[in-house]
């Protein structure tokens, strides 16, 4: 359910706080709640601060938090694509919002709107993704996508330029010690005052399920037996989908589920060129993606570039192994042999350590306890309570 309030209505009316004035925080986003690991992020933050006391407004195209007395939603009406539209669009119409609507320290995601902002929390740095040679994120192939997605790169790489400046952003803060490096090496004068909270996990929501675990398998029609690696993630040529398939396909015994949006097509032709159509399971996007993980027996993402990627965690509390590639957050996460593997986007060396959790099941066990044990540190309590801290320290400033 949105929250209740929207741009018509006037100043909270929370009859529960009449006497005192709780602390109060802007958060500003394209989206949050909505399927997504920075939209999830941000629901948990939100509803962490509400459940603390926080007042909280949310200037957001869409808000899918429940509705609460101290909640107040700012909707941001604009075109959602092109993203060349409508990342201009919410700039200007996300800033005028926030002038009329802002109070209490402003936390902004990204370099979205011209406002000077308390809080600048970086979850993907472009100059970083560039840096690290990836050609502009499109969704389908074609000029026009193609046209779109280099306008869409300069535009955000522009914005950050300007918004990650000391004077715009009291305190930007990274989700990695990897972006913190990159913000030290793309915005020098803004790296002194960076810091970094990570992602956090549910380790409730993400936890084995052998219940869940029986019944995905049954819909999907996946043998008890069977072992299942995990793919899920949209962006599937940055994220590494094709590399994924063409692994599974040197294996012995694997199967594929992916889940998340993408070109299904063309990467159900990838797996009917590798011969394992029928070892490749497309899910589609999903709003409860717990039971996918408790369905899988490990889990992979041969990406190029990562802020801190949540699926990870997710993987990881879900007790699976990981076998990902050394990029922001996952070079953090992972202990190589230990938890689980630090790949190459190399389908060969990825199929060489899935038939090393095949043949050996203690091994996998292991590393899936290991796995679990490492994403405890994660906790969304402790992600949320530094969050309060730091705002707590720029009120008083």
């Amino acid at each position: 359910m949105v929250g209740e309030m929207t741009d018509e209505r006037g100043p909270f009316t929370d009859t529960e706080v009449a006497s005192t004035v709780p602390p109060s925080v802007t958060v500003v986003a394209h989206d949050v709640g909505t399927p997504g690991g920075m939209e999830r992020q941000l629901a948990e933050l939100c509803t962490g601060l509400l459940t603390r006391g926080y007042r909280v407004t949310v200037i957001a195209r869409r808000c899918e938090l429940a509705a609460h007395p101290r909640l107040r939603f700012v909707p941001v009406r604009g075109p959602r694509r092109p993203f060349s539209l409508a990342y201009p669009a919410f700039l200007v119409l996300g800033s005028l919002a926030v002038l009329r609507w802002r109070e209490g320290i402003v936390h902004a995601t990204g370099a979205i709107v011209l406002n000077r902002a308390d809080v600048v929390t970086v979850h993907f740095c472009h100059h970083g993704y560039r840096a690290a040679g990836a050609a502009p994120q499109t969704s389908r192939p074609g000029l026009t996508h193609r046209a779109n997605a280099a306008i869409a790169a300069w535009m955000s790489r522009a914005a950050e330029r300007f918004c990650y400046r000391p004077r715009r952003a009291r305190q930007i803060v990274a989700v990695s010690g990897g972006v913190a490096c990159e913000l030290e090496r793309f915005f020098s004068a803004a790296a002194a005052g960076v810091a970094v909270i990570p992602n956090g996990v549910d380790t409730r929501e993400f936890s084995p399920h052998p219940s869940a675990r029986a019944e995905l398998r049954a819909q999907l029609g996946i043998a008890t037996e069977d072992l299942v690696v995990l793919f899920v993630g949209g962006d599937w040529e940055r994220k590494g989908l094709r590399v994924a398939i063409e692994a599974v396909a040197r294996t012995a015994a694997w199967r594929l589920l992916v889940v998340g949006r993408g070109d299904e097509a063309r990467y159900r032709a990838i797996a009917e060129r590798e011969g394992i159509a029928g070892m490749v399971h497309f899910a589609g996007p999903t709003d409860a993606p717990a039971r996918h993980f408790a369905a899988a027996d490990a889990f992979v993402l041969p990406t190029l570039y990562e802020a801190f990627a949540l699926v990870t965690l997710e993987a990881a509390a879900a007790s699976l192994p990981l076998l990902v590639t050394r990029v922001n957050g996952t070079a953090e996460l992972v202990r190589d042999g230990v938890n689980g593997w630090l790949v190459e986007r190399d389908a060969q060396a990825i199929a060489q350590r899935l038939d090393e959790l095949r043949e050996d099941p203690q091994l996998r066990a292991t590393m899936a306890r290991a796995a679990r044990a490492s994403a405890e540190r994660y906790g969304w309590e402790s992600v949320v309570e530094s969050f309060a801290a730091l705002y707590g320290r720029l009120a008083t400033r």
